[in-house]
């Protein structure tokens, strides 16, 4: 169960719209929530279709424990319908069930409320289909469609689909749906400050390769200050292998720069905001062992390299270059 209150958190601009529509009693017939994975687009529909059919609603708050708002909480409310891809789309017979469901009166109301998933996923008779129930709302009715692309959805639709957009989550709260899902502290912060798409996040969780190239990471900034003679080999025998694709290069140097500016903020007393977490120790004795001036040096380097790798310049040259850049300072 969750209030306005806390979705609001996430979702400040959508959810204070929605809570002002709702007290006003002017709510729109259909909605288009566009925004990434994973950022509460499903739970803002959820409520609001409690809102919409709670008798003792108080303002846009539905009351949460009249028998309308516990059935939506348990996904068996008569007059809630969900339409989801049936393998990789929405067809048209979905929509033709829905319209047919809609034909009989609302069962505890006389309102009705559909929300369809992934709508972008509709086939184009599907859409069509859709488009005319749009049209021709039977009164009172709720359409809330979800989408990652809403440029992918009919224009038509749009047209006549109030367009909401959800923000990406905070870090802070990112990270803390990582480690919800059993994620280290450590990498959910890591990953949390390389990317704020939560479908990356969990495809970089999934391949269990972000774990191998954090260490790859790490190592390397280890034998950087101990060990330097020793760089190069490690280049070789591990760099090279783990970062093959474009992307896991970019990811890489984007993990160095974040190393670099870790040491930056331990120079300066900023260790509340580390993404190395479990690395202070080291993060520490690296920083007395180099000037701030030092590091943001090899800051500038690794975005020398990142431009080189744009450029299409051996991976492996990039990387020898770049550390051979910080070696020499």
């Amino acid at each position: 169960m969750e209030s306005w209150i806390e979705l609001k958190k996430n979702q400040p601009k959508v959810v204070q719209l929605l809570q002002r529509s709702l007290s006003k009693n002017r709510l729109a017939h259909a909605y288009l929530f566009e925004g990434s994975k994973g950022i509460g687009k499903k739970r803002v529909a959820i409520q609001l279709a409690k809102s919409f059919l709670c008798k003792e609603r108080e303002g846009a708050e539905p009351c949460q424990v009249c028998v309308d708002c516990k059935r939506i909480d348990h996904g068996n409310h008569p007059d809630v319908h969900m339409i989801e891809p049936d393998g990789l789309s929405i067809k048209k017979q979905q929509v033709e069930h829905l319209q047919k469901e809609f034909t009989y009166r609302g069962v505890e109301s006389g309102k009705k409320v559909y929300l369809v998933s992934e709508a972008d996923k509709m086939t184009a008779s599907a859409a069509n289909s859709l488009l005319k129930f749009l049209e021709e709302p039977s009164a009172p009715t709720l359409a809330i469609l979800m989408t990652e692309r809403a440029g992918n959805v009919l224009p038509t639709i749009q047209s006549r689909s109030q367009q909401l957009s959800f923000s990406p989550l905070s870090k802070e709260i990112f990270i803390n749906l990582l480690e919800k899902e059993g994620n280290t502290k450590a990498l959910s912060t890591l990953i949390a400050s390389l990317t704020s798409s939560y479908e990356e996040a969990i495809a970089l969780i999934e391949s269990d390769w972000i774990a191998q190239a954090r260490s790859v990471v790490i190592q390397l900034n280890e034998e950087l200050y101990e060990r330097p003679h020793q760089v190069f080999l490690t280049i070789q025998d591990k760099w090279v292998p783990t970062f093959k694709e474009r992307r896991e290069l970019e990811l890489g140097l984007d993990m160095i720069l974040l190393w670099l500016r870790d040491l930056l903020y331990t120079q300066v007393g900023k260790t509340d905001q580390l993404v190395f977490v479990d690395q202070q120790t080291l993060l520490e004795q690296q920083a007395l062992s180099s000037s701030q001036e030092k590091t943001s040096q090899n800051m500038s380097f690794v975005l020398e390299a990142k431009r080189h790798l744009s450029a299409n310049v051996n991976p492996q040259l990039v990387m020898e270059k770049l550390f051979f850049s910080i070696q020499e300072g």
